[in-house]
């Protein structure tokens, strides 16, 4: 916790608020004969909380804010009570189904509350939204309803006894565990609306995740005892990398306690190096500027308010510790010392926590400290879960045909301007990366059009993702690489009267050739997907790049979810909808339960060629984003060890990928009213992903890129190892120092 927390100076004047509205609304009052709360649960301090995480708002902001914090306390304490422990599965989606008419976005009126839980939405809602935009105020509606909603999620787990897999936990653990909540919330407490142009983008998304997954994750460690020993809860990220890593209680707390520094420094990392580039590509003026920096120290000062109301709160002490830290003295507040905020949390005492086997060791620094090209001979290849059959199509041999023609039309294939040797792919390459093998599963039943089309996407996109390295990372050209991607763009016209410019090169050859095959069926709406999942991928190479040139190891949250993207998985799953046509409701795409299976399957996918890539990038290719790398270096444990947990990992995604097809998906289709053709075109969207998964499993079982016979043919038997890098690529008097590993 590097940062020291402040304290309000209008915290009593909230406690004595809080205490005034909690009783007002019902919340000490019995409940179908329940008592959830009676007053001595308000002795837990949530207006501390607010204190501690808002030390610079106004007395009113504050008893507004402590407000809304008492009312989602009171109803994780209500849900746990009337309908976790019952098992009520049935009334719980009862209560849920009326909370959104208790935040009407247009202004309109609500009905009249049934129980506390509205009666408190009722009155919080008005008092908050006047002064706020029309779009924070659907983002906060949505926020509330996912924190609300996605308690079935836990109390299904509960109900089936399971443990949810980290991906997993993590994902859904953002949605009911309240931080994203408390990050929108945060832009009306420090008066920093972000602009709407910025909420979508990669940085504001990273930041909130990073900020959401520190405060879900430290929550977790501090109400480990009460949730398992006492309310017999599987929902606990402590809990969950025990099951997971098969470590004891403690283990797992450490192993936990390393993510969260992990992810603290990922949003450290994202707020020094990717606003100002995302400023100027968005033409930010300095107002919009000033919010996004003001919400960003908003988001800091959350950080060790939430960590030291955590110590000094009596909702999670332990027994043993009963009486807990007492409020630091001024000169504490001031030098944050041992002792004062947060035990470890002044100047100099960092080295008071001495690092474990299991720990992060070098903290920030060791991400940067992989030594490129190391040998490391093939990955071991475990026994992988896969159980879906390959079912290639029987125009596969002249779909490789085809291809290579294809391939050699567009310049793809030979020597070409500007494409340096390293990315150069010759006829030899191309049929041993034999993309039509891993096409002719995708579209087991297609035309041979269909067939060829799917083959030419799959070969321009991992050319693409050889070329940018090559072309832009060797010469630290992110600039090059900006506009480079501004010129794609250009190439996928959404009206059919705009006409592209002409193509520059092999890549845009090959992209302005796949566009004018692909867009002319498809409405403007699919059109624009399709450019979207395009350019979430050849953007997210971008993400490489920048990381390729720190030398920095990602963060393995952050990883896996770019992977998704640098593996072209949204272009992969945006053709499979377009495929099923006018017969399954675009507003299905956007279901929780398509999101997993997408999400599920993608991850299986990266990570399964993570494993078959990692000779490629590691030894031959010099990088540093690979799956198996990642948990290398943030378990530290040898390659052996790291990829058996990430099979174990893609099993357990591929399992839950599984569970939502079977378990979501009829009632989701109950919930929409799906006729019997929309349910048939959405059971093939469903084998098409299956299809996929096979594919991707077979084509890297049989093709020849990741095989290291052809490495040593393609990049030498002794690959040009470059010299160690340091730190930020320093160089001149002094740095030598800076040098974290041999050669």
């Amino acid at each position: 916790m590097p940062y020291p927390a402040r304290l309000n100076p209008h915290l009593e004047r909230a406690r004595a608020h809080s205490r005034e509205w909690a009783a007002s609304m019902g919340f000490f009052e019995p409940q179908h004969g329940r008592q959830v709360w009676d007053e001595s649960e308000l002795d837990r301090d949530y207006a501390l909380m607010c204190a501690f995480c808002h030390p610079d708002c106004d007395g009113t902001e504050l008893d507004l804010l402590t407000d809304w914090n008492v009312w989602a306390f009171f109803f994780d304490d209500y849900f746990l009570e009337l309908y976790k422990r019952p098992k009520d599965t049935e009334g719980a989606r009862e209560l849920l189904d009326h909370i959104d008419r208790f935040m009407p976005v247009d202004g309109s009126t609500p009905p009249e509350p049934a129980n506390p839980t509205e009666r408190g939405l009722a009155d919080l809602w008005p008092r908050t939204v006047p002064v706020m935009s029309a779009d924070w105020r659907r983002r906060y509606a949505g926020q509330v309803r996912s924190l609300l909603r996605e308690s079935l999620w836990e109390l299904a787990n509960i109900s089936e006894e399971r443990i949810a897999n980290p991906v997993e936990y993590l994902a859904r653990r953002r949605k009911v565990g309240g931080a994203h909540w408390f990050a929108v919330l945060v832009e009306h407490a420090a008066k920093a609306e972000i602009p709407d142009s910025l909420v979508g983008t990669r940085p504001i998304r990273v930041l909130v995740d990073a900020f959401a997954d520190s405060v879900h994750l430290r929550n977790d460690i501090f109400s480990y005892q009460r949730e398992i020993e006492t309310e017999g809860e599987v929902n606990n990220g402590v809990l969950v990398f025990e099951h997971f890593l098969h470590l004891t209680a403690q283990q797992a707390a450490e192993s936990v306690n390393d993510l969260i520094t992990s992810r603290m420094q990922q949003f450290e990392h994202t707020a020094a190096t990717e606003l100002a580039p995302l400023f100027a590509e968005n033409g930010t003026d300095p107002a919009g500027q000033a919010a996004v920096l003001g919400y960003v120290k908003a988001l800091v000062d959350w950080q060790p308010g939430c960590h030291e109301w955590h110590l000094q709160s009596s909702r999670y002490t332990n027994a043993s510790s009963a009486s807990g830290p007492s409020l630091p003295s001024p000169a504490a507040l001031l030098l944050g010392g041992p002792g004062g905020l947060g035990s470890s949390g002044g100047l100099g005492t960092s080295a008071m926590r001495i690092p474990g086997p299991g720990s992060l060791g070098l903290g920030r620094f060791s991400r940067h400290a992989h030594v490129p090209h190391r040998p490391t001979g093939p990955a071991p290849l475990p026994e992988f879960y896969m159980p879906y059959p390959f079912r290639p199509s029987p125009l596969l041999e002249v779909a490789r045909e085809n291809l290579i023609d294809w391939s050699r039309r567009m310049g793809i294939i030979g020597p070409a301007p500007g494409v340096p040797r390293e990315a150069a792919w010759t006829e030899a390459d191309l049929r041993r990366f034999d993309y039509a093998l891993c096409s002719a599963g995708l579209v087991p039943q297609g035309s041979q059009a269909e067939l060829d089309l799917a083959s030419s996407w799959l070969c321009w996109a991992s050319y693409g993702d050889d070329l940018y390295p090559a072309v832009f990372g060797l010469g630290r050209n992110l600039a090059g690489a900006r506009a480079q991607n501004r010129r794609l763009r250009t190439l996928m016209p959404l009206e059919a009267n705009v006409a592209a410019p002409a193509p520059a090169g092999p890549l845009e050859s090959g992209l302005a050739d796949l566009w004018t095959r692909s867009a002319p069926s498809l409405t403007t709406i699919q059109r624009t997907h399709l450019r979207d999942a395009v350019m979430a991928m050849v953007d997210s190479w971008l993400w490489e790049l920048a990381g390729e040139i720190g030398n920095r190891i990602p963060d393995p949250v952050d990883y896996l979810e770019m992977r998704r993207q640098t593996f072209g998985c949204s272009l992969t799953m945006t053709l499979a909808r377009l495929a099923s046509g006018p017969r399954l409701p675009q507003e299905i795409f956007a279901a929780q339960s398509i999101t997993v299976i997408e999400e599920t399957a993608s991850d299986y996918a990266c990570l399964l060629n993570d494993v078959f890539s990692y000779q490629k990038e590691i030894e031959f290719e010099g990088r540093v984003h690979n799956g198996v790398l990642s948990v290398q270096q943030f378990l530290n444990c040898d390659l052996v060890s790291a990829v058996g947990i990430v099979n174990d990992l893609m099993t357990a995604r591929l399992r839950e990928f599984e569970r939502t097809i079977a378990d979501d998906l009829p009632a989701l289709a109950d919930a929409h009213g799906l006729d019997a053709d929309a349910r048939a075109g959405l059971g093939e969207y469903v084998t098409q992903i299956q299809d996929w998964l096979a594919s991707i499993h077979a084509w890297h079982r049989d093709c020849g890129r990741y095989r290291e016979d052809h490495l040593r043919q393609r990049y030498g038997d002794s690959p040009a190892r470059s010299p160690v890098r340091v730190i930020g690529s320093l160089t001149g008097l002094g740095t030598q120092a800076a040098r974290l590993a041999p050669p």
